[in-house]
């Protein structure tokens, strides 16, 4: 896996494939393998007694809402996905656990890793929004046995059940897989955006995506760059980033044909908890969803003795939680199948139909988006990110598009007053 020219990671032949084997596709998440997250997952959870299932969030046993005191104020929510990782070596679960964690290098500011310490797993704690990629990892597991424990994203968790189908060591060895909510992956390019944008000159040593603040909510976040002498720059969620973030600004062209949001592969989900009861809250809460019967007595278990601080939640207000983000992997996703299948396009096979069923605010909206991701992939080709005013050079380049937004947003005000006054209804219900 080596850097493309647009700060993606890319599969390269290193000699001459002599077996013609396919594995590679058949193991590749947005292949036409013939296996999609409800077959696999059908695979996994179907037989689990007391299994529940959703188009939105797949198979599910239990949700639950909280967080671990101890590991909340280095993690980037509640501290329940490291949580979870430790107590898996500490009771004997893995003896292994792989995770992404900073690596200290600049060229590749993160990396998957193997850890069989609780001390190390915690370096990984926090999200890392940076291109990462699993060969090294997987290679390790194939040689070294063990038990193991895997974090990842709904792709990379796909493509490993995909992996397991076809080899009995990974189907052995890897016994726990725990799963992160995703919306989309972003370009080494995002990170050296904001830096510019954060005033950063020179070289990123060293990066935290979801710096907390005691004086801010849960929801404005910081990006905290380090560079070669030490000096720190912080930018807020509020300050840049959520623009170039929610514009799909740096995301690869993959993350538009994904239709998981909940990971439905994963024994384990955890994410955010953005609901008003908690998004307010500067230290953070997690939300988590249960497919393994396993994993639901290990979490009821340590609940019961108070190792954590977690309550039931009505599975609805958890999808709520990531509406946005099912509104473009689910609405949006069907509406750019359509468009592809206009310009004759070849597309990977989804769960989600091709649609037009989008009103003309959001078809608009859709394809704006759409422009701008267009337009900072091919921006770094031209530019790059690491001149200096880089970041203004974009937003000048993005300038009507966001006007166009501006005004997308202005004239659908009224339907999402109505729709955040149907939710709040619907949180009252959920409730009681």
């Amino acid at each position: 896996m080596q850097w493309n020219c647009y700060g993606e990671y890319n599969p390269v032949e290193t000699s001459p494939c002599t077996t013609e084997c396919g594995l590679c596709l058949k193991a590749c998440p947005f292949a036409d393998s013939g296996e999609n997250e409800d077959t696999i997952a059908k695979r996994l959870y179907g037989a689990v007694p007391g299994i529940r299932h959703r188009s939105e969030t797949g198979y599910y046993l239990a949700s639950y809402v909280g967080y671990s005191e101890r590991h909340r104020p280095t993690s980037a929510s509640g501290g329940m996905a490291t949580w979870l990782l430790e107590t898996l070596l500490t009771e004997g679960v893995v003896d292994h656990v792989i995770c992404v964690s900073p690596t200290g290098d600049p060229e590749r500011l993160f990396s998957f890793q193997v850890f069989d310490t609780p001390e190390d797993v915690r370096t990984g704690a926090g999200s890392a929004y940076y291109p990462v990629e699993m060969s090294e990892v997987i290679r390790q597991v194939l040689e070294v046995p063990g038990r193991y424990a895997v974090t990842g994203l709904p792709c990379f968790l796909k493509a490993i059940r995909l992996a397991q189908q076809r080899n009995k060591k990974l189907r052995e060895r890897i016994v726990v897989t725990v799963g992160l909510t995703c919306g989309q992956l972003k370009s080494r390019q995002f990170t050296e955006y904001i830096a510019d944008l954060a005033g950063v000159r020179g070289e990123v040593a060293g990066v935290r995506y979801r710096g907390k603040s005691q004086d801010q909510p849960a929801n404005n976040f910081y990006f905290s760059f380090t560079t070669a002498d030490g000096k720190e720059r912080r930018l807020f969620w509020n300050e840049g980033i959520a623009e170039a973030w929610r514009n799909r600004w740096f995301t690869p062209e993959a993350c538009n044909y994904c239709d998981d949001v909940f990971a439905e592969c994963a024994d384990v989900t955890c994410m955010d908890a953005w609901l008003p009861d908690f998004s307010g809250d500067p230290g953070g809460t997690s939300l988590l969803i249960v497919r393994s019967g396993e994993m639901l007595n290990l979490i009821e278990e340590c609940c019961a003795f108070g190792k954590i601080s977690v309550a039931s939640i009505n599975i609805s207000r958890v999808v709520r939680s990531q509406r946005s983000v099912i509104t473009i992997k689910k609405s949006h996703l069907a509406y750019r199948l359509y468009q592809d299948e206009l310009l004759r396009k070849v597309f990977p096979k989804k769960r989600i139909r091709s649609s037009s069923n989008l009103s003309e605010l959001e078809r608009w909206k859709c394809k704006t988006i759409c422009a701008m991701q267009r337009q900072s992939r091919e921006f770094t080709l031209k530019n790059g990110c690491y001149l200096k005013d880089g970041a203004s050079s974009l937003k000048g380049e993005m300038y009507w598009d966001l006007m166009q937004l501006r005004l997308i947003r202005f004239l659908s005000f009224p339907f999402r007053a109505v729709r955040y006054g149907l939710e709040l209804v619907a949180q009252t219900l959920d409730r009681r």
